[in-house]
């Protein structure tokens, strides 16, 4: 669904002007506050902004972001582009829109934005062909991208980047990643996509949680994938998020989290979701409509014994606690669910991929009448190929299903080695 953006965003708390803002200010690193530690990690943007944005000076810059492009001082980067001096001369929003306001598979159409006056285009789901033409359409010479990423294959903002940097080796435009930290760390797991199952939640083979930032991301995507849509680009431009480690989660970063969508609420959230969103291609709920979605899992009928089933396999990390909820939207929307919630106890041991095919095995074995997987075969386009679900329904254990993809994942990690930056 199109949100009406003029209406929406001509509030008075949203209209009050940021421009009177003085473009010293704005450009300076935040002061420091009495009393409160400055966060260990220091993101790309950050690191621009304190040089007054001279990087991207002359430019015409175009910026693929959403509300987690912000600063410390929770200034957003266009925003804060606008008040040094810089403005983009456009703006490109990805699925749930350039201020966020959209709910899943939404995004929020073409406007102005009231604020900057920047126009906003919307590519949540456009080819390279329609996002080459916006490009060449604003003139841009270079194109900056800077959205938190949750480390999953099926987090559709990578996807937007691939495109939008085909788009800008097509026009002979330059390519900037303002990096920020993977929240759930540098661990690669999971099963590699099968080119055959290339979709919107997963368009070139990568494994299921990649363990990478953005901007390792972008690397990768430039050698590895470019190429093969007959384009290279003229400069890609990673600005690294200073002090970040591989074997940090976001909780060790000294960051604030700002949900990069309507359904991931907290840092816990991303945690669980490299498993958990298998559950959106089944017919459980996966807590959507909820406060703690991909966190709680259930449907009506659920009972203790799901949760107490899980307690007994002593998974690494994670606690299991009964409960039962109503969703306000989306599956089993105003009904009672019984099901469980997951609590990660220990981010270094917790494997969200083996945990979330413990869950379904369980709860299949456990609920045969009730659980099944959607019409759609969604699950398969989530795991990358029909393999999980065709082992699962022949009554695989999880050591089998897992161990199933254990090669290719030691291949991505390797093949993934020249393009990391931090250790």
């Amino acid at each position: 669904m199109t949100v009406n953006r003029r209406s929406f965003l001509s509030t008075s708390a949203l209209a009050g002007s940021l421009l009177a803002t003085s473009a010293t200010a704005a450009a300076a690193s935040p002061p420091d506050v009495p009393g409160r530690n400055r966060p260990r990690v220091r993101p790309g943007a950050d690191r621009l902004a304190a040089e007054g944005w001279r990087r991207l000076a002359g430019r015409r810059v175009g910026v693929l972001s959403n509300p987690t492009g912000v600063l410390a001082d929770q200034v957003h980067v266009v925003d804060s582009l606008v008040q040094a001096g810089s403005p983009p001369v456009a703006v490109f929003g990805p699925e749930h829109g350039f201020r966020g306001s959209a709910q899943a598979g939404g995004s929020e159409g073409d406007y102005t934005d009231p604020r900057t006056g920047v126009p906003v285009y919307d590519v949540y789901g456009v080819g390279i062909d329609k996002f080459t033409e916006l490009l060449r359409k604003a003139e841009i010479d270079t194109m900056v991208f800077d959205i938190a990423d949750v480390g999953s294959r099926f987090y559709t903002y990578i996807w937007s980047m691939y495109r939008a940097m085909v788009a800008a080796a097509r026009v002979g435009a330059s390519f900037v990643v303002l990096d920020r930290p993977n929240p759930v760390g540098g661990a690669a797991a999971g099963p590699m996509l099968d080119p055959a199952y290339s979709s919107g939640v997963g368009l070139k083979p990568i494994v299921q949680q990649h363990g990478m930032t953005v901007g390792e991301l972008a690397r990768y995507f430039a050698a590895e994938f470019l190429p093969g849509e007959g384009v290279r680009l003229d400069e890609l431009d990673v600005v690294t998020a200073r002090g970040w480690r591989r074997d940090q989660v976001f909780a060790e970063t000294g960051l604030a989290w700002t949900p990069p969508s309507p359904n991931m609420p907290t840092p816990d959230t991303a945690l669980v979701y490299p498993g958990t969103c298998l559950f959106e291609g089944t017919v459980f709920s996966e807590g959507r409509g909820t406060t703690r979605p991909f966190e709680i899992l259930g449907a009506p009928e659920v009972d203790w014994r799901w949760r107490e089933e899980m307690t007994s396999l002593d998974l690494p990390g994670v606690a299991f606690r009964e409960c039962y909820y109503v969703p306000t939207f989306g599956k089993f929307s105003g009904e009672t669910c019984g099901g469980l919630q997951l609590t990660v106890t220990d981010p270094g041991r917790f494997d969200a991929i083996r945990t979330a095919v413990d869950l379904i095995v369980t709860a299949r074995r456990l609920y045969p009448g009730l659980f099944a997987w959607r019409e759609d075969n969604f699950i398969d386009l989530l795991t990358g190929s029909d393999r999980f679900r065709t082992m699962v329904d022949a009554g695989a254990t999880t050591d089998e299903v897992v161990g199933s993809w254990r090669a290719e994942l030691d291949g991505f990690t390797r093949k993934r080695q020249p393009y990391l930056l931090y250790r």
